[in-house]
């Protein structure tokens, strides 16, 4: 069977080279007789690429020294526990902007008072609520920047004196981004850093010193950062994929991967709003470089879509089950010779 093109939105699609590289690592990891299954975590051949994604991650996000590089596992769901845990003493704000904002937002409410700044909820998400300014003291502000199910994307950063939490995960490096606005931002990798199985987490020194009461040390992001992400035995694969995905994004270059992002989105949503049979779900000020979310006018056309499609050797495009439709999740290993044959499945779709 000839290669599916993948616009799942995670596990997600992975460079060809990408692929490739992890493939023969699997059987030999640089010559060292061992697989990058095998090789010891605290050995040299696993902290030479440790320390190598930890510079990567901090100079293609333009960040300094200040912000600690971790690594860990427990996915977005461990994240909001973390965080409150770590950080949450009086009060939170949280941006209730979709399904996993809002996740984040309930997993909060176990540990201390959260407050909602702003919500589209009553709008089915189909929008990023507007704030331009939070005024209040807050513990932290968290936000989730892109929604990949409702398919939207915060557009501007407000203004705040609070610390800024930013869950990245469906679009870190996939657009310019002033990521020194924030204090702390994770990404799970299987969206657009790597493969299923590892977090990032990037913090600031100074929210460190913030944590708020003893922890072990695996649920604490002073002491992971202290340990150099070995408080246990590290994701050593996953690492290893993302820091392929880091290597891989730099050498193609980070405007030239932006430009070509925004074209992507482009070339996609004008080829839905030109459909009679799609539209867009999101509104379209607050529609995702990353995950297209679209539907047909005739919704029991939507199994024979699908099949047109992977007739095509389109995958992943299936809506998520809460909400349904489609979903073409374009990431930066999305090409955009892939987009490109997914609008003219679009098309041609009659």
């Amino acid at each position: 069977m000839s290669k599916l093109i993948n616009f799942g939105a995670g596990p997600a699609a992975l460079p060809e080279e990408v692929l490739n590289e992890a493939a023969i690592a699997v059987k030999d990891y640089k010559g060292s007789g061992l697989s990058i299954l095998e090789i010891p975590h605290r050995g040299h051949l696993f902290l030479d690429l440790l320390t190598e994604a930890n510079a990567l991650v901090l100079e293609l996000l333009q960040l300094n020294e200040e912000y600690k590089v971790i690594w860990m596992q427990g996915g977005g769901r461990l994240q909001f526990c973390m965080l409150p845990l770590n950080f949450l003493k009086s009060i939170a704000g949280y941006i209730d902007s979709g399904h996993w904002a809002a996740e984040a937002m309930a997993q909060a409410n176990l540990y201390g008072n959260t407050k909602i700044i702003a919500s589209s909820k009553d709008k089915n998400y189909k929008f990023i609520p507007p704030v331009t300014a939070i005024p209040e003291a807050y513990d932290y502000i968290h936000f989730t920047t892109n929604n990949t199910i409702f398919g939207t994307q915060l557009q501007e950063i407000p203004q705040a004196t609070a610390p800024l939490i930013a869950d990245m995960s469906s679009e870190i490096l996939s657009r310019a981004f002033d990521y020194s606005k924030f204090k702390l931002i994770y990404a799970v990798a299987q969206k657009n850093l790597g493969a299923a199985g590892v977090t990032l987490a990037v913090v600031h020194q100074s929210l460190l010193a913030t944590e708020v009461r003893p922890l072990p040390d695996i649920l604490s992001y002073q002491a992971m950062a202290r340990q150099n992400s070995l408080v246990n035995t590290p994701p050593v694969f996953g690492i290893y994929t993302s820091l392929l995905m880091l290597r891989w994004i730099k050498t193609k270059g980070l405007n030239k991967l932006f430009d070509q992002n925004k074209e992507k989105a482009k070339l996609l949503y004008q080829s839905i709003d030109n459909h009679p049979k799609f539209y867009g779900v999101a509104d379209p000020g607050s529609r995702s470089s990353m995950n297209v979310c679209f539907r047909l006018e005739a919704e029991e056309d939507n199994k024979r879509f699908l099949d047109f499609c992977l007739n095509r050797n389109i995958t992943g495009i299936k809506g998520h089950r809460s909400v349904g439709g489609f979903r073409a999740s374009i990431y930066n290993a999305i090409s955009p010779e892939d987009v490109n044959h997914l609008v003219q499945a679009i098309q041609d779709f009659e």
